[in-house]
């Protein structure tokens, strides 16, 4: 009988097509499968915490797959050799052995989300932020990132005909806060919708901006309409930072 294990790793999205697999795009569950089913001589399929997209980034990152190879019992072998054969924008820190029921997407109760905003131009940090420029009232962002925490359909910022088989999801936190260098948004949720997150800056942004009041903010989420919230930020600025478990792996 096959074993469970989780792969904690952490990737630099930059050259990838987001995680999951797709035809004729190079993505990082692809580098992954073809890296354990080489080395463990068996087919290995992952299934990650999540779908990011194309461009996104990623921090404790975490996936599971079933093997019957005795290769992993050094699992600190594995996980060197993996590192040597995968693209140095991928890092994987451990492989966990897990109850077999355990799943790395099902069972998680809430991932987390930094976006990166900067003011100024810089030839260090434009890669994983993105640059607007103007006044921007970040007191009047957070007054409108908190009425997400009042909602559960989130249908105004997914991509639309996506498969899930709903809209709804919790937002726990949702917070924009100024260091020296950027302005950085968190938000955590148990779920997210494709797009989402890169939709809810766009839409905060233009609150920030002015162009829209914390009124009309809540309209556009109520709406359940995409094209009523704003443009989708850049995806080079967005990272996924934690994924909570209700059990210690």
């Amino acid at each position: 009988m096959s074993t469970r294990y989780f792969i904690k790793l952490d990737y630099n999205g930059s050259k990838f097509h987001g995680w999951q697999i797709q035809p004729n795009a190079t993505t990082v569950q692809e580098w992954i499968n073809k890296a354990l089913s080489n080395i463990l001589k068996e087919g290995i399929n992952v299934v990650g915490c999540g779908r990011t997209d194309t461009g996104v980034h990623a921090r404790n990152f975490y996936a599971h797959f079933d093997s019957d190879s005795e290769y992993l019992q050094d699992d600190s072998n594995l996980v060197y050799k993996l590192n040597r054969f995968i693209p140095k924008e991928i890092l994987v820190y451990k492989i966990i052995k897990v109850k077999q029921a355990s799943h790395s997407r099902f069972d998680a109760t809430s991932r987390t989300y930094n976006y990166y905003i900067t003011q100024n131009k810089d030839p260090f940090y434009y890669m994983y932020s993105h640059q607007v420029n103007g006044d921007l009232d970040i007191d009047l962002m957070n007054d409108a990132a908190k009425k997400l925490l009042n909602y559960t359909d989130f249908t105004s910022f997914s991509k639309v005909d996506t498969d899930v088989k709903t809209n709804n999801c919790k937002i726990t936190e949702a917070q924009w806060a100024v260091s020296l260098e950027n302005i950085v948004f968190t938000i955590t949720a148990d779920r997210f919708l494709r797009n989402m997150i890169r939709a809810i800056v766009g839409t905060l942004l233009d609150v920030g901006r002015k162009k829209l009041t914390i009124a009309d903010f809540c309209t556009i989420i109520e709406a359940k309409d995409r094209c009523q919230a704003g443009s989708s930020a850049p995806g080079n600025a967005l990272f996924l930072v934690n994924v909570k478990y209700p059990y210690d792996l």
